[in-house]
């Protein structure tokens, strides 16, 4: 058992041992269930070849199925609707893409009308686009038409002899509400009010349902009716072409930013400037909570540098030709954070580098950010750095078990902190050993059970998924067209 000793070995303090001993239960878990090339198509490290990352993670005999299987009704007409549902998303893009899936399964579950949801984007990119400047609306209604009602805006209602716009009665849904909140206390004051307003709606719907055909709903908002605008697809798809005639590229979700590293409480490894800039913006915008920086990091709180992603790589046995696209914010702690980096992996791009050169405003504020998420979905390989609540990277990981089992690399961060800690202490044996038996002990995308807390956009299997020679009735795939099937009930 060298790798649960080298845990172990030259932390100092209870504080380290404990958390060490934490480090041997996991590795000795991990490297027990590596043994075994099943369902979660986990590799062992001495038959691992690293270009066969490259490919897609192998299916099992699973493929992505979001059609209903069970009989399912159609949406309300005008006359039969219970009224009419309003939310605000806010976030960021991929934060508010969950809020728009948890939206249309509110709006089934009440058998109401879903106006258009909002985007609060002003708050969080500073700039003025809406739903219809993000997305495909005439395609978002179209593929939904089976499931619910859509309408642009809520109607005018006359009385009195005049006419004005139904108020919507504004509710802050609780966090996480189960379906039962939906269908009492939301369905009570939209009868009542005839409209209701929920604001704010990010996390406002729990992500465990028991329901696999509401699930499966959130599948077909997700994955089908949310497509972006032609012109963020034909970016998106100019990039990867662009990247791809080179051969194979890997993207990285590179969180190394501001706001991030604030609410992680990572901030030992900046100049003391850096740091007061760091205490400043937590303190303005996260709940008070003290934190000691490095336990932060020893416990894999914090996102990993450049410098540890390169290093991770390296030690995978990526070599320094391989092509990187960077999808990030701007990095916090100027550009000696990626200088090491660099030297690593000279070939970085970004969709500045690599687009056409010219200042566009499909790679600008959520626009961008939508770029960044097509690019790294259809890239072959994609690195998160940092993985949180419904965030960039979680929802692309789900995304990508849903498009085809496509390869990610998910490091441990909390058994990889120790090994770069040693590192850092000048401890730097069988350094490159260490991290790869934590780095190919994962399932690399393959099909996998969800645990909690792991969010239901990050893996949607099974319930998302169906298998082609299924021993499980419940497991069978029904005809490849949603729509075919939905017409068909």
């Amino acid at each position: 058992m060298r790798r649960g000793e080298a845990l172990l070995r030259r932390h100092r303090g209870p504080a380290r041992l404990l958390f060490a001993v934490a480090a041997l239960v996991t590795g000795t878990i991990w490297l027990w269930s590596s043994s075994f090339v099943g369902l979660l198509g986990t590799y062992r490290v001495q038959d691992f070849v690293v270009n066969e990352l490259w490919r897609t993670a192998d299916s099992n005999g699973w493929r992505a199925s979001s059609s209903p299987r069970t009989y399912w009704h159609p949406p309300p007409t005008e006359s039969e609707s219970n009224g009419y549902l309003r939310v605000r998303c806010n976030g960021g893009l991929t934060q508010q893409r969950s809020a728009i899936c948890n939206a249309v399964v509110v709006a089934r579950i009440m058998n109401a009308t879903l106006v258009l949801p909002e985007l609060d984007t002003n708050s969080f990119w500073h700039d003025e686009s809406g739903f219809i400047d993000i997305y495909d609306v005439p395609h978002f209604i179209k593929t939904l038409k089976y499931d619910v009602r859509i309408v642009m805006s809520v109607p005018k209602t006359t009385g009195r002899g005049k006419t004005k716009r139904l108020t919507a009665y504004k509710i802050k849904p609780p966090r996480d509400a189960p379906v039962t909140w939906y269908r009492t206390t939301a369905l009570e004051k939209i009868r009542k009010h005839g409209a209701i307003y929920l604001t704010p709606f990010s996390h406002r719907l729990a992500e465990e349902i028991d329901d696999p055909e509401l699930q499966r709903l959130r599948c077909r908002v997700n994955y089908h009716a949310l497509q972006f605008k032609s012109n963020i697809m034909k970016t998106s798809s100019d990039i990867a072409n662009k990247l791809h005639s080179e051969g194979h590229f890997m993207s990285i979700h590179l969180r190394f930013e501001l706001d991030m590293l604030a609410y992680a409480g990572c901030i030992d490894i900046f100049t003391p400037e850096e740091q007061e800039i760091l205490l400043r913006y937590r303190e303005e915008h996260f709940r008070n909570k003290t934190l000691v920086p490095p336990d932060r990091r020893f416990i894999g709180k914090c996102p990993l540098t450049p410098e540890e992603v390169g290093l991770t790589l390296r030690a995978m046995g990526f070599g320094n030709t391989t092509r990187i696209y960077l999808a990030s914010g701007k990095l916090f702690g100027g550009k000696r954070f990626m200088k090491p980096f660099k030297a690593m992996f000279p070939r970085l791009e970004n969709h500045s580098i690599v687009g056409s050169g010219k200042p566009e405003e499909n790679t600008r504020g959520l626009a961008g950010s939508a770029v960044d998420y097509m690019v790294c979905l259809l890239s072959d390989i994609f690195i998160p750095t940092y993985d949180g609540p419904s965030n960039f990277a979680n929802n692309l990981m789900g995304h990508r078990l849903y498009y085809g089992f496509r390869t990610t690399i998910t490091p441990n961060r909390k058994t990889l902190a120790p090994i770069f800690m040693d590192r850092a202490e000048g401890h730097a044996s069988r350094f490159q050993e260490r991290v790869r038996q934590v780095m190919f002990n994962t399932h690399f995308g393959a099909p996998h059970k969800r645990i909690h807390p792991v969010s239901f956009y990050t893996n949607s299997w099974p319930e998302c998924f169906c298998q082609t020679k299924a021993r499980n009735l419940a497991d069978r795939c029904p005809p490849d067209n949603v729509n075919d099937v939905l017409e068909s009930k």
